[in-house]
């Protein structure tokens, strides 16, 4: 009874399943007065792939099993661009293995235009000189060049981080290392600059330009982190290292920004594991305190790692006092240290009287430094 006075096309749609996504439809109202009208409609399957896309993708060598695990709505679209995508790469030097590589770890790459990929290399030509630069980046992140189809936004962030101060050399960092911070909305950029400036003056500071331009050229991810991840951070580590307002603006125009875009959970269990394994070893807290001052990028050490370096050390006959002293030494990984010190052994070379800087010198600087103390 409540479905009197349906049309046939009405029935049809409201009986369709859900497993079935209407293409196009024209309907001809059907009625008595005309029997020959029909309604025509026209589906399309959600879950039947474009053969011919995925036929060109698995002959170019893309994990087709990978693209249906990442962006499987990708193989289903009738209208896709990608062999100008794969001609496009390739001219400016891809092989053919590495854009196969792209658009498996990023298959939304086929859907850009011809037009929209050759404005937004022109752009990133205003930072990267080189095509091999970009193609390097964009092997390595697919995402940062081809996620957002916004050209002016990415133009808005250039200009934008530009005008605070850094240079062409910066955005290449920026680019290098963080490339996400220009796909990112620009306003998301605006409210992290926003938040670091308040953060600079409500600890005292006087300068909040030039404290933002020192923190994000020491971090070039905290663009690309949260504002509350931040905070939350630069919460714990003054109130874990006891640091008035002061010494910690101090901190973070330092190597305190480092740390600033790791997670607050493996900060706090890294700050815990650390104290607990010094502690152990008779240093005090305050000993534990100024080692985590004056170098926090020991933080980005798991607790593991940062207690096999400790362990491998001291059983060199190194004394705690001197790695509380040489932090930087916990740069250096387990089998670096391990080898260096046995090739410092042979020579007779005494850490007690000589010290652990050699520990922690460049590859080049501690080969120079063993031929002169060989002779």
């Amino acid at each position: 009874m409540a479905l009197r006075g349906l049309s046939a096309t009405s029935l049809l749609l409201h009986g369709m399943k859900c497993s079935w996504s209407l293409k196009f439809l024209t309907v001809a109202t059907s009625s008595p007065e005309s029997p020959k009208q029909k309604a025509k409609v026209v589906y399309a399957s959600s879950t039947k792939e474009n053969t011919t896309l995925v036929n060109y993708l698995q002959h170019l060598g893309v994990d087709v099993e990978m693209v249906r695990r990442r962006q499987p709505g990708v193989l289903k679209r009738m209208i896709t661009h990608e062999q100008r995508v794969v001609q496009f790469l390739q001219d400016k030097g891809a092989s053919r293995e590495t854009v196969a590589s792209i658009i498996s770890r990023y298959p939304r790459a086929v859907t850009r235009t011809n037009e929209h990929l050759q404005k937004k290399w022109e752009i990133w030509q205003s930072i990267l000189k080189t095509d091999s630069e970009i193609i390097e980046i964009v092997e390595r992140s697919p995402e940062s060049f081809f996620r957002s189809s916004d050209n002016t936004n990415l133009e808005e962030n250039i200009k934008f981080l530009s005008s605070l101060g850094l240079l062409p050399k910066d955005l290449c960092r920026l680019l290098s290392k963080a490339p996400r911070t220009f796909s990112n909305r620009s306003e998301l950029n605006m409210q992290m600059v926003d938040f670091l400036k308040d953060v600079c003056l409500s600890l005292g500071g006087d300068s909040p330009e030039e404290f933002v331009m020192k923190v994000l050229t020491k971090n070039v991810f905290l663009l690309i982190r949260s504002t509350k991840r931040v905070k939350a951070n630069i919460e714990f580590l003054q109130a874990f290292l006891g640091l008035k307002d002061k010494e910690l603006l101090v901190l973070l125009h330092g190597y305190g920004a480092d740390v600033l875009d790791l997670s607050t959970e493996y900060i706090k269990r890294n700050c815990g594991s650390a104290k607990q394994k010094l502690q152990s070893l008779g240093c005090t807290e305050n000993d534990v305190i100024r080692f985590l001052i004056s170098y926090p990028p020991v933080l980005y050490l798991s607790s593991k790692n940062f207690i096999d370096k400790i362990d491998c050390l001291l059983k060199a006959g190194i004394d705690i006092k001197q790695i509380l002293e040489k932090p930087r030494v916990m740069d250096t990984s387990v089998g670096t240290i391990t080898s260096r010190i046995m090739e410092l052994e042979k020579i007779g070379y005494n850490f007690q009287e000589t010290g652990i800087g050699i520990l922690h010198l460049s590859a080049k600087r501690f080969e120079a430094k063993l031929n002169k103390l060989s002779t």
